[in-house]
């Protein structure tokens, strides 16, 4: 846990995340891990927790979603797609600091910023009780995260060099109990309403009363996890959580594409002169949303053609296989993808995407597959503005749409409601389902007031949105088994997009939706129950030792090993 701090400014902020034009250099300065407590400046050192948990996220969440199939993932086996490097990163800012994704690719870092923060509270007459609320509320999610995904983490030796510079792991069960701790002294720090003292708060504008909502929240999603049904039902009843959109927990990006680059990095991948360069979307969503008719596909992926290679054009029309285009379109699918009558490359109606597993190259299609749309990327709303002759949009290119200002969801009002339907009976998943697609579509239709140039005649109604709220519940109702419990996972995961976070720990608890596809491979070995140690840890640390497999369960998933589980691995 090497503490490496390289220069923060203030003007990694601009344009994206606040409006102030200052900018603070600590170029003269030696690193602020080593100042002494009457040199650090406590409003930096919280810009820069809030930075290193806000470019976590966007690991974590990206992670999830592709494991869950929200996402596009790209390998056909498991361990070889998922290396011990994949949470470097996260890792590194956690403990003590790592390269920024949300702006310059500064150092930022959690813990050892927090430990100084607590020095500067400690022996000064300011009070920065809002400081160290918010940075332990931070640490403490970010405890609970790397359990979930690696199963353990570092807590009671961790940020200690000289006496643990090789700290142990400890166990998950123990960790999450440290965490639940820190939400409490944060909760005792926050509900206070202390003064901020110049902070920039990029999630909640220094507001207190939010993140003790905030706390509550994330105390109600680790309830969730261990299933302490007592315990969420007690912090449902204080009502004092994430529960209308007003509250939402999310990172606001910006649309300045240099010094720094502040738009959401879909956008940044998709919206380029030379076209949609950055990965595809999820065959399985899109088909998933287009079957079920669903009023945010509009929003979600922007379409560049009218038809993809070996599907239905939205004419009806086959279009032909390509291999230069896409070249499974010529691919005869392997015998289990025929057994279970799925989509193994071309979705109908020009959602070009990819299959789950699927490792092909790239071919020259960056102006014909789906785009990220305007939610939560802030890209453009697809209204099939088709060329007659082409069957072709004009395309994607810098600046479109909303120019990237889009949001990086971490808890909205919709996931608390799906959580709720999750803890309760099926007369609860009910409620909760139609309480959280309310939530969802409304938060995502408001979005597209963000493409200036949108032809937002074909958006869904209202009375349309209503109705499929309304079909979407009487068909839950009816429905029994497996069948009832997809229709409520499809519709979460579907609602999740964007912010996929939680997606995997719903997967490994309960093992839905059965309906996901299957990885392009046949045996592409056991699904990832958790993530390898972070490999840098591993090398640096004589104490670890790296693990020959993704078995691995976290304390709270107590359901059969894998391959057995989930099903439709």
């Amino acid at each position: 846990m090497k503490k490496i701090f390289k220069n923060l400014t203030l003007a990694l902020l601009v344009g994206g995340f606040v409006t102030s034009c200052e900018t603070i250099d600590l170029d003269q300065r030696v690193s602020p891990n080593d100042l002494s407590t009457d040199q650090a400046d406590p409003n930096l050192l919280l810009t820069s927790i809030q930075l290193a948990y806000a470019t976590n996220q966007q690991t974590f969440s990206n992670t999830a979603a592709q494991l869950t199939r929200i996402d596009y993932f790209t390998g056909r086996i498991y361990f070889n797609a998922l290396p011990g490097t994949e949470l470097n990163g996260v890792w590194g800012r956690t403990y003590s600091s790592n390269s920024n994704g949300v702006g310059d690719p500064v150092s930022v870092g959690i813990l050892t910023n927090l430990q100084a923060l607590e020095g500067i509270d400690a022996t000064t007459d300011v009070d920065y009780s809002f400081h160290v609320g918010v940075a332990k509320t931070l640490y403490a999610h970010s405890l609970f995260q790397l359990v979930d995904f690696i199963g353990a983490a570092a807590f009671s030796e961790a940020g200690q060099p000289t006496e643990f510079p090789s700290p142990n792991l400890d166990s998950g069960e123990a960790v999450y109990a440290a965490a639940f701790q820190l939400l409490d002294e944060a909760d005792a720090l926050l509900s206070a309403a202390p003064e901020s003292q110049g902070a920039v708060d990029i999630f909640y504008n220094e507001d207190t009363t939010k993140w003790v909502k905030l706390v509550n929240t994330i105390r109600l999603r680790s309830y969730k996890n261990t299933g302490n049904v007592s315990a969420f039902n007690t912090v449902i009843a204080a009502d004092n959580f994430i529960s209308e959109t007003e509250d939402d927990f999310q990172l606001q990006y910006g649309t300045s594409e240099l010094q720094p680059d502040s738009r959401h990095p879909d956008y940044a991948g998709n919206y380029t002169p030379s076209g949609a360069n950055a990965g595809y979307r999820s065959n399985w969503l899109m088909e998933t949303m287009l079957e079920n008719n669903d009023p945010r596909i509009r929003y979600y992926f922007y379409r560049q053609s009218n038809g993809t290679p070996g599907a239905l054009d939205v004419n009806g029309v086959l279009v032909p296989v390509s291999e230069e285009d896409l070249a499974c379109s010529l691919v005869v699918p392997p015998q289990h993808y025929l057994d279970g009558n799925y989509t193994f490359c071309s979705v109908n109606n020009g959602y070009w995407g990819r299959s789950h597993g699927n490792d092909e190259g790239g071919p020259p299609d960056s102006f014909k597959k789906t785009a990220v749309g305007v939610y939560p990327a802030a890209g453009l709303f697809d209204s099939s503005a088709f060329d007659a002759d082409s069957g072709l949009t004009t395309g994607v290119g810098l600046g479109l749409g909303g120019a990237g200002a889009g949001i990086e969801p971490i808890f909205l009002a919709s996931y608390v409601d799906f959580w709720r339907g999750e803890m309760g009976s099926d007369a609860d998943k009910a409620t909760f389902l139609r309480a959280g697609l309310e939530k969802s579509i409304a938060k995502v239709q408001s979005f597209g007031a963000l493409d200036g140039s949108a032809d937002l005649s074909v958006a869904p109604t209202a009375t349309e949105v209503t109705a499929y709220i309304d079909d979407t519940v009487i068909a839950f109702n009816a429905a029994t088994g497996d069948d009832k419990q997809n229709i409520f996972a499809e519709q979460y995961f579907t609602s999740l997009y964007g912010g996929g976070t939680e997606s995997y720990n719903y997967y490994r608890k309960t093992g839905y939706p059965t309906t996901v596809l299957p990885n392009w491979e046949p045996n592409p070995g056991p699904f990832p129950r958790t993530l390898l140690l972070p490999q840098n840890e591993v090398i640096t640390n004589p104490n670890l030792s790296q693990r020959t497999d993704l078995n691995t369960q976290v304390f709270w998933d107590t359901n059969p090993a894998s391959p057995a589980f989930p099903p439709a691995n």
